[in-house]
């Protein structure tokens, strides 16, 4: 907590706090598990859990009416205190921790309205790039030949990084390679919050047969000047980004456990704000 702050120490209110470690409570909860009125009215309920919470500072009320921990009680920093780290990288195939390498990657930064291309390069990996992949994304040997390899751009990529939440469309696949290349060029591990808009679309579009990336530039209405190129698809990404965000608060998201909670459900809704650990928020390394 920052700063100077009181708050009653009652043993009713440690009860409501342990169970808001879970999710947000309605007033018909708080009634029956907390104080043990199961049935009491709902305005009676109301009026009780205004006279519990109203003047402790970590609660606060949600536009629904439920009550929820505050993002210092949980450990989380709120949205507009987060700043994502959008990625994409093409490569040589798909095999991260295998002979694939590299061939471009892009970094850009979201941070409240601030929406930035801080990071782009070819990169030289090293071994052929195959015909398949050089007809996807239209870049060949000889455009990368004068490139710089890996090694010679993973300070900067990792300083493009540092602090930010690692942000990309199939998470996996983008983290798998900047860590796997990371590690051959520096001997380091990366540790880093992670966000799939795959997986945040998944729970917040239901109704979209596909998540894929062209898939969501068409449901925002966004285009794609360069597609299957770093630049062009972290663009993109960063721009579907700020709209599942604008999405998540809607649903009552407002620190980044409750947007992680957010791409951990499978199906059905789910509270969030549901006590999610507290993760390494920005991207560090390690020997």
């Amino acid at each position: 907590m920052i700063g100077l702050a009181s708050f009653p120490e009652r043993t009713l209110v440690e009860r409501a706090l342990a169970l808001m470690l879970q999710g947000p409570l309605d007033a018909d909860r708080i009634a029956a598990e907390v104080l043990s009125l199961a049935g009491a009215p709902r305005a009676v309920a109301e009026r009780l859990a205004v006279a519990l919470f109203s003047a402790d500072p970590r609660v606060r009320q949600l536009e629904d009416g439920r009550w929820a921990l505050v993002a210092e009680a949980q450990g989380s920093p709120l949205l507009e205190e987060c700043g994502f780290a959008v990625v994409d990288v093409e490569t040589t195939g798909m095999r991260a921790s295998g002979p694939d390498r590299i061939t471009d990657i892009a970094v850009v930064v979201v941070h409240g309205n601030r929406r930035e291309l801080v990071y782009q390069t070819l990169v030289n990996p090293g071994v052929p790039i195959p015909l398949r992949i050089q007809g996807l994304t239209g870049i060949t040997d000889r455009m990368v030949a004068a490139s710089p390899t890996f090694e010679q751009v993973a300070d900067e990529v990792l300083a493009a990084l540092a602090g930010r939440v690692f942000v990309a469309h199939n998470a996996r696949f983008d983290w798998g390679f900047v860590s796997a290349e990371v590690r051959r060029a520096r001997s380091l591990g990366l540790t880093a919050s992670q966000l799939c808009t795959v997986r945040l679309a998944r729970r917040l579009l239901p109704q979209l047969e596909s998540r894929s990336l062209d898939s969501l530039s068409h449901h925002f209405g966004l285009e794609n000047q360069a597609r299957h190129r770093a630049a062009g698809d972290a663009l993109v990404t960063a721009v579907v980004l700020e709209r599942l965000l604008h999405l998540a608060r809607e649903q009552g998201a407002r620190t980044l456990a409750d947007l992680e909670a957010m791409t951990r459900a499978k199906g059905g809704k789910r509270e969030v704000g549901n006590g999610a650990p507290e993760t390494t928020r920005g991207i560090s390394a390690s020997p």
